[in-house]
């Protein structure tokens, strides 16, 4: 079995797009096309079926997906632990991060390791938080950067640190011109805030209706950029942690005021895949995550 054609299979089926697959392989669609008519020659089946939009698993590629994943991350692995025979940190680690805390915290990590680990190399992928987690489950990373809501950590999760939440609104706006404003006074408002599922979400509503508050979602967006640019022009509200909100004002007429009684607390963790052997190059990645906790 080809190693390197599989993991083309994998990437054309998170994609959805075999011209998607070529741009991240730096090559021309039709190279990506051959090499999956190999692969499906292999096969002795179709994989997929080619749509207007794109590709979409055949009943033979369904079928093989959980197989070929499992293939993979056992190949991954044990090509971590020839590698990692040795005590030296060495190989590539695969880090998923929300796009608000990828920089500076991950470009930074990126020259200390050149400093004191130059043999690691990291593969880093951004996502909002259902992604992030879909890919620690399915092995497709080794770790991720991503918010938890919950204050006691689980599952092996290292909190970095904790972060309040903010209502945004518009410049000018009544409501956000103060400090802190009560979450109670968030009751019908209009509200633009990320698509389900999302853990997020499920945290609203769950303080929400703790609360005796009405959520009044009008818009779902999962781009920060989109939701801002609507409160910007449209007089909605949405809600962000101060990271995300510190990039949107550089862009943005917006403003934001902390929320409290109850305060929406957040809680930045980096967690760790249940699949596969924590090689050394990750566990010095994760140790200097966590001295560089202070960029969050």
């Amino acid at each position: 079995m080809n190693y390197e054609l599989w993991k083309i299979f994998l990437d054309a089926v998170e994609l959805g797009s075999l011209s998607k697959v070529a741009m991240l392989h730096n090559t021309n669609q039709p190279q990506i096309s051959r090499q999956m008519n190999e692969l499906e020659a292999q096969c002795g089946g179709r994989l997929f079926n080619r749509t207007g939009r794109g590709v979409e698993l055949t009943d033979l590629g369904q079928h093989l997906l959980p197989k070929i994943r499992s293939w993979l991350n056992v190949t991954d692995q044990l090509n971590n632990e020839i590698l990692h025979s040795t005590d030296t940190p060495i190989g590539t680690v695969r880090i998923a991060s929300l796009p608000s805390t990828a920089h500076p915290l991950l470009s930074t990590l990126y020259k200390v390791l050149q400093e004191k680990y130059p043999l690691i190399k990291l593969s880093v992928r951004e996502g909002q938080g259902v992604h992030l987690e879909k890919w620690l489950e399915d092995g497709s990373v080794d770790l991720a950067i991503l918010y938890r809501f919950n204050p006691t950590p689980k599952q092996g999760d290292v909190y970095l640190t904790e972060a309040d939440t903010y209502l945004v609104g518009c410049e000018g706006d009544v409501l956000t011109q103060a400090n802190e404003v009560d979450f109670k006074a968030i009751n019908q408002l209009p509200l633009v805030t990320f698509c389900r599922p999302s853990n997020w979400r499920n945290f609203l509503d769950h303080m929400a209706y703790e609360n005796g508050v009405e959520l009044n979602i009008v818009f779902e967006a999962d781009s920060i950029s989109l939701q801002t640019h609507l409160v910007s022009e449209s007089r909605m509200y949405t809600m962000l942690g101060p990271q995300a909100l510190k990039k949107a004002s550089q862009y943005t007429s917006i403003q934001a005021a902390k929320i409290i009684n109850p305060a929406l607390k957040r809680y930045i963790s980096l967690s760790i895949s249940k699949h596969g052997y924590l090689t050394p190059a990750c566990k010095a990645v994760m140790e200097e995550i966590r001295n560089l906790a202070d960029l969050l």
